[in-house]
């Protein structure tokens, strides 16, 4: 892009603070609001989990109460990884990324696995060629995904759902699909900040910004052609 298309206005830095001053309210709004959904999601209802799912694990079949590994509260990222696929979904791939050293969450008593229905020998490997050290169980031989919506009619949705354990009694307390994995996909934030934004063809971009269909350019990380720069 040349710098005379499709970018911000020059102003001067007092100017600019009025604008950045003005932004900071309904961002302070936006935060205000998350904590108060959130708060309504703590009192969300929840529905006791009584089928006896198996899983297999690395180390051998695990039970949903073994998935907790302990702790009261188990978060669960339902990763594309269909049975007869050779790797894993893009998306999935990205917000596992993002996951980062477990050690957070087990401060707060809570686990977190991945759970997909391809086989153990397809999720170690490309949990070894991703750089990931996650829990990765598999479902496939258990109606755990159909159950819970995320294979339906054989194709497979990415989802996250939320556990809760009271003693061996086990509750499923949350889910999202779709956009709803966003929040733990911070590259979207942090692009969220730029002038460009995440530059896909659904957002409300100034003209003249790069713009592309939405997901398209998402790859696995070790398969980007290009690292972005421009001269």
């Amino acid at each position: 892009m040349s710098n005379d298309h499709g970018l911000p206005p020059v102003v001067s830095r007092a100017e600019w603070q009025e604008a950045r001053d003005a932004l900071l309210l309904q961002e302070k709004a936006l935060t205000r609001m998350k904590d108060a959904v959130s708060a309504q999601r703590r009192r969300l209802p929840m529905v006791e989990v009584t089928t006896p799912y198996t899983f297999d694990g690395v180390d051998g079949p695990a039970t949903l109460l073994d998935l907790f590994d302990g702790r009261p509260q188990l978060i669960m990222q339902h990763f594309m990884f269909g049975t007869d696929w050779e790797e894993g979904c893009n998306g999935c791939s990205m917000m596992a990324d993002h996951i980062g050293p477990l050690s957070h969450l087990h401060a707060r008593r809570t686990s977190f696995v991945q759970v997909s229905r391809a086989p153990v020998p397809k999720l170690t490997a490309f949990a070894d060629r991703m750089g990931w050290s996650y829990p990765w169980y598999s479902s496939g031989n258990s109606t755990f995904n159909e159950d819970f919506g995320t294979t339906v009619d054989g194709e497979e949705r990415h989802a996250v759902s939320v556990f809760l354990r009271d003693q061996d009694r086990v509750f499923h307390t949350w889910n999202t699909f779709g956009r709803g994995e966003e929040p733990f996909m911070i590259v979207f934030d942090l692009l969220d900040l730029t002038p460009y934004g995440r530059q896909e063809s659904w957002e409300a971009t100034p003209p003249g910004r790069p713009q592309d269909p939405p997901y398209d350019w998402m790859q696995l990380h070790d398969r980007y052609p290009t690292d972005g720069r421009v001269s």
